[in-house]
Order: C-alpha cells, then sequence, then structure tokens
C-alpha cells in the first residue's frame, strides 16, 4: 500500500468523521457539564454521579453494542443501493434499542435496590438513589437517539445529528442552571437536578432528530412505511434480527469488557477513597472528551469500510483504515502535549477542592500518554466492525482489559495505595488492544 491513496481516502473519512465528532463531542459535554456544574456543589454530590455513571454506562455500553449493528448493515445495504433493506434495518434497531434499554432501565432500578454492595464510601450512597433512578429512565430517549443517529450517518448525513446534539448540550446546561442551582423560581435540587435536567435534554433530542429525518425528502425510500417498505409495527423478521444480533452482540461484548475496566476502575478509586473518586470522574471526564476524536474516525472508518465492501471496492479497505489509524495517532499525540503542558488548568474548571485538583491532574499526565493507545485501539476496532469481522477482536479486548488492565491497575493502585496505578494498568491494557487489533486488520486485508 502506497501513502498517496491512504491520503486520499483519509481525507474522505475526515470529511465524514467531523461532524460525527462534534456530535460525540456534544453527547461527552453533556456529562462534563454535569460534573461541573454539580462539582460546585461538592465533592460527595460530583462523587455520587460518578458512581451512578458507572451503573448508566454499562447498561447503555451494552445496548450501544447490539445497536452498532445498524450503521455497518445499512451502510453496506446503502453502498449496494437496497433501499428497502435500509428501512428494515432502521426498523429493527428501533424495537430493539426498545427491548433493550427498558431492560438495563429495570437492572438499574433494581440496582438501586441494593447500592450498599458495590462498596463504596457510605456518604456516596445515602446521595447517588435518586440521581439514578431519574437517568435511568433517560437511558430509553438515548438508546433509540443512537439508533437513529447510526442510520442518518450511515446513509452519508451526519450533519442533522450533530446540530441536534450540541442543541441537547445547550437545553442541558440552561436546566441544570435552573435546576441543580435553584434559578428562575425552581427549588435548587442538585444532584437530582441534574439528572431531571438530562432526562429532559434526551427525550426533546430523540423526537427533534426524529422528525427531522421523518421529513427528509431523499430519504423517502429508505424511510420505514414509505414506498412499499413495512410499516413501523409489521412483524419483524427474524433473518434481520439474526444477522444484527450475530455482529452486534460480539461488539457488545467488546465495548463492554472495555467499559466495564473502566467502570471497574472507578471502584477501586471509590475503595481507595471519595477524593481520588472524585479526581478520577474529573480526569476520565476530560479523557473522554478526547476520545471522541479518535472514536468519530472510528465510526467513520467502520461506515466507510462497510459501504466499499457493499460496493465491492476492495482495494480502497487499507488505505481507509490505515489512513484513518494514522490520522488517529497524529490527533492523540497533539493531546498528549496538551494534557501534559494544561492539565492542572483544565482540572481547576471543575472544583475548587484542593485535593481533588492536585490528584485529578496528575492522573491527566498518564491520560496523556494512553491517548494514544486508546485512538489506535479504537480506531482499529471500527475497521474490523466494518469488515463485520467482531469475533477475534472481542477475545483480544477481554484479554486487554481483563487479564492485563484490572489486574495491573489493582495490583498498583488498591493494593499499594496509588490512585495513579489504576490507570497504569488502564495504559497496559490499551497498549495491548492497539498492538493486535491494528495487526488484525492487517491480515484481513492482506
Amino acid at each position: 500500500m502506497t501513502l498517496k491513496p491512504a491520503i486520499t481516502e483519509v481525507r474522505r473519512t475526515l470529511a465524514l468523521a467531523f461532524p460525527i465528532i462534534v456530535g460525540q463531542l456534544g453527547q461527552m459535554l453533556m456529562g462534563v457539564t454535569d460534573s461541573v456544574m454539580i462539582g460546585r456543589v461538592g465533592a460527595v454530590p460530583l462523587a455520587a454521579s460518578a458512581f451512578a455513571n458507572v451503573l448508566f454506562t454499562m447498561a447503555f455500553i451494552v445496548g450501544l453494542g447490539v445497536l452498532t449493528s445498524v450503521s455497518v448493515l445499512v451502510a453496506r445495504v446503502h453502498g449496494a443501493k437496497l433501499s428497502r433493506e435500509c428501512s428494515e434495518y432502521l426498523r429493527h434497531g428501533v424495537w430493539m434499542a426498545v427491548a433493550l434499554s427498558i431492560t438495563g432501565m429495570l437492572l438499574m432500578f433494581v440496582a438501586a435496590l441494593r447500592l450498599d454492595i458495590f462498596g463504596q464510601p457510605a456518604e456516596v450512597v445515602a446521595a447517588v438513589e435518586p440521581y439514578l433512578q431519574i437517568v435511568a429512565v433517560s437511558l430509553v430517549p438515548a438508546m433509540l437517539f443512537q439508533v437513529f443517529r447510526q442510520y442518518s450517518e450511515a446513509i452519508g448525513h451526519p450533519w442533522g445529528p450533530m446540530i441536534i446534539l450540541l442543541s441537547a448540550v445547550a437545553l442541558n446546561v440552561l436546566l441544570n442552571w435552573v435546576l441543580i442551582y435553584g434559578h428562575w423560581g425552581a427549588p435548587a435540587l442538585g444532584l437530582e437536578g441534574a439528572g431531571w435536567a438530562t432526562l429532559i435534554a434526551r427525550i426533546a433530542a430523540v423526537i427533534v432528530l426524529w422528525l427531522w429525518l421523518r421529513t427528509r425528502p431523499e430519504l423517502r425510500a429508505e424511510w420505514p412505511a414509505n414506498h412499499g417498505n413495512p410499516r413501523w409495527f409489521a412483524r419483524l423478521s427474524r433473518q434481520h434480527l439474526v444477522t444484527m444480533c450475530s455482529l452486534g452482540i460480539p461488539v457488545a461484548g467488546q465495548l463492554l469488557f472495555e467499559a466495564g475496566a473502566f467502570s471497574m476502575a472507578a471502584l477501586m478509586m471509590g475503595w481507595i477513597g471519595t477524593v481520588a473518586l472524585a479526581a478520577h470522574q474529573i480526569a476520565i471526564n476530560c479523557a473522554a472528551c478526547v476520545f471522541m476524536v479518535p472514536l468519530g474516525l472510528s465510526m467513520a472508518t467502520s461506515v466507510r469500510i462497510g459501504r466499499a465492501v457493499g460496493e465491492n471496492k476492495t482495494a480502497t479497505l487499507r488505505p481507509i483504515g490505515f489512513g484513518s489509524f494514522g490520522a488517529g495517532v497524529v490527533f492523540a499525540l497533539l493531546f498528549t502535549l496538551f494534557f501534559a503542558l494544561a492539565g492542572k488548568y483544565i482540572v481547576a474548571g471543575f472544583t475548587h477542592e484542593i485535593e481533588v485538583v492536585e490528584l485529578a491532574a496528575k492522573l491527566l499526565v498518564i491520560a496523556a500518554v494512553f491517548q494514544i493507545f486508546d485512538g489506535g485501539q479504537v480506531i482499529a476496532a471500527g475497521a474490523l466492525r466494518g469488515l463485520t469481522d467482531v469475533k477475534i477482536p472481542t477475545v483480544i479486548t477481554f484479554a486487554a482489559y481483563w487479564i492485563i488492565a484490572l489486574p495491573v491497575g489493582y495490583f498498583f493502585g488498591v493494593r499499594i495505595g496509588s490512585p495513579m496505578g489504576v490507570w497504569f494498568g488502564l495504559a497496559a491494557g490499551l497498549a495491548f488492544a492497539a498492538v493486535f487489533l491494528a495487526h488484525r486488520f492487517y491480515v484481513k486485508t492482506a
């Protein structure tokens, strides 16, 4: 593979990835703004929001992984000009999202009854239950939004979801200001107010996105109930469900192993102490925002590779994949420098508690290094997903996080008592995943 085709393809991938990245950043900003505004109330509410988001993330990631099949399969049939199949994968994805999100919501309600079993500080457990129940309900609109968003991006319309997401972030900030602090005559609900703000913003976002897609004239042939396509409530196809699950369930496993490792890291921080957990929440929010760039590249890469397979353009697979990989590394190096130089100033914007600021700044230095590995692994995984190669990557992901990252993090973090040790473990697992997933893509496109 020469350099010129890779450069050409990375330009095309970046054109698709840019609105996806901005949209991903918008989605993350909803969590970041919650953390900033809750952090002004105190360290305990901030730690409680971190704990609740651990449980929410586990449920969200499982559903998101299964529903990733929507973007890959819609991109493939769109490339093959099979309009009816585009509408069918969207319709099936919507019903799968409803089932998955309601199941996840109910499991979170059950977990809210026994929060003491997670070994978190007593003051954190006491504060978290109402917030957890509200964000559990928000799982339903959040999952539906992801289905419509993936469909829109897969058929080449990423800008609408991006604008809607950013608008939802702005709405969330406004509602946080009103409901957390008690402005405009509203009661000061604190942490619970942040939960209500998030729920309302997510409901508004999915309604607006549905309306926007439904009224687009160029999408009529690929929209359910149009041009002879089955209606939303028509009988579901076993074949479509099996195809989507055979791709989506292993992807859910990959995301669950990764998210589970980061969630366990948060729990381990809670075992170390409230300050450690609050600092971890700040640092992980900052790292997650930066991660949206390679994640957006990964999503765009997956769509473009899926479309290239549908169009039978196999010669473009390596240039698309490795072009994205190179772009991701360049972005990661820039963010590494940014975190290393400005980390303390960044975390000071979240809280005034000196202990939390100092620890979070140290964690960001480690985050600056693992951004390189994190970006590499997620782009390689996205490229493989576009090829519908998901089983071996799931094994690699499991080994990276649960055989390497967590044992190393537990030993150097909990046993030795250093919060930074937990993050050293995460960095080791990410490095392993990046190397082996990239090699897997190289082999599959030989």
